[in-house]
This record gives C-alpha cells, sequence and structure tokens, in this order.
C-alpha cells in the first residue's frame, strides 16, 4: 500500500520470498556440500568426513578418474570418478534431481552413497574399495 494509508480490509499479507538456492563451489569441497544436502533431502546416510575419505582413497579427487585394470574393466564396465562407480552401479543407485552423467561429481557421489547406504549402511562404514 500507499505509506500513511491503511491496508484495504481483507488484503492478504504478501509471503516473503522463498530464500535463494544455496550457491555451492565447483569443488571438491562445494560438489560434497551440495552432495550431502541431496542426500539429506532424499535420507541417505554419510557425513562430509566419511566421503572425502573414501574419494582422497578412490580418486585422489579427480573427477575423470578411471580404472581401466581391475576385474571390473576386464569385464567392460570400469569404475569411473570420483568415488570409482561402475555403470550399472550408476544406474541402479541414481538419485532424483542429479546428473544422469556418471562423470558429474555430484550424481558420482550421490549415488555411491546411495549404494553404500544399502550394502553398509552409510558411505561412513566403508574403509577400502566397495
Amino acid at each position: 500500500g500507499c505509506p500513511g494509508r491503511p491496508e484495504p480490509a481483507g488484503a492478504a499479507p504478501v509471503p516473503p520470498p522463498p530464500p535463494p538456492a544455496p550457491v555451492y563451489p565447483d569443488n571438491l569441497d562445494g560438489w560434497i556440500h551440495n552432495a550431502l544436502d541431496i542426500m539429506a533431502a532424499h535420507g541417505i546416510p554419510g557425513s562430509y568426513d566419511g566421503i572425502y575419505r573414501n574419494i582422497m582413497r578412490e580418486s585422489s579427487g579427480n573427477t575423470q578418474a578411471i580404472n581401466l585394470y581391475d576385474s571390473n574393466a576386464a569385464m567392460g564396465i570400469p569404475s569411473k570418478g570420483l568415488l570409482q562407480v561402475i555403470d550399472p552401479t550408476f544406474a541402479a543407485y541414481h538419485v532424483d534431481g542429479t546428473s544422469w552423467d556418471i562423470w558429474d561429481p555430484v550424481a558420482n557421489i550421490v549415488a555411491a552413497c546411495n549404494y553404500a547406504a544399502h550394502r553398509y549402511g552409510s558411505m561412513d562404514n566403508v574403509n577400502s574399495a566397495y
């Protein structure tokens, strides 16, 4: 309304705008925080430290990491990305709202954590290759 004039009777107050969506830096820290927010919305357990520890072991933080030498590679399904996920696992444990690109760092983290939650209870329980 205008200053100094009362609002007309029955006028509904205008709700405040929703908070802006978080903006995550395009780096390992941002990818993990983004993944944790998506995981929380889907009830997938995991902690920053558990995810970070597994990424460092699996790929040293390289989003383009690929294993061309293990048993999966021998079967034509090499492990890919930050958490070294194979295509069938990524497809089975993909989480809605994330990219279908296995190389996408957030999608790779979320799918791997979803798989780990089903198999081990949480990514935090994974201390070796899965």
